[in-house]
């Protein structure tokens, strides 16, 4: 019973310190040109076994500063706050195909892809509600997707 409590108390928190009005909460792309990222919300949502996280970096489209070098991590965490996972990032980057933890990316639109696996193991996750974290340049933002079986 603590645990479903802490874990209430968990996305409560998180709810609260991310602000409504950031560029991973629903806003267009586009609509703040300060923006860093733009985090779009994973599809299908909610999913069986696998699902596609689309992000952001920069002021894509425009892409004012080509040479611009950002340090991005994707993770997705249960409602516990425990790492479950780290997507594959998709595409034709030469960054494609390897987890998105720490890579170096330029301005533009991308995706990950999550098998639904935890990671290093081959299970697949329980049903739930998980929370998604794309960090770049030390900027986060979060959002929540559903595994339903």
């Amino acid at each position: 019973m603590k645990l479903r409590w802490a874990a209430l108390m968990l996305v409560l928190t998180l709810g609260v310190m991310v602000p409504r009005h950031a560029a991973g909460q629903g806003t267009q792309p586009g609509s703040d040109r300060n923006a860093v990222a733009v985090l779009g919300q994973n599809f299908p949502n909610p999913f069986n076994p696998t699902t596609t996280i689309p992000f952001t970096v920069g002021d894509a489209p425009t892409c004012s500063d080509r040479s611009r070098v950002y340090r991005v991590t994707l993770r997705i965490y249960n409602v516990l706050a425990q790492l479950v996972a780290v997507p594959i990032l998709q595409g034709t980057s030469g960054n494609a195909g390897q987890p998105v933890t720490d890579v170096a990316l330029s301005c533009g639109q991308y995706s990950a892809y999550w098998d639904g696996n935890y990671m290093r193991s081959g299970r697949e996750v329980a049903s739930g509600v998980y929370l998604y974290r794309l960090e770049v340049d030390g900027k986060m933002l979060v959002r929540k997707m559903i595994v339903m079986k």
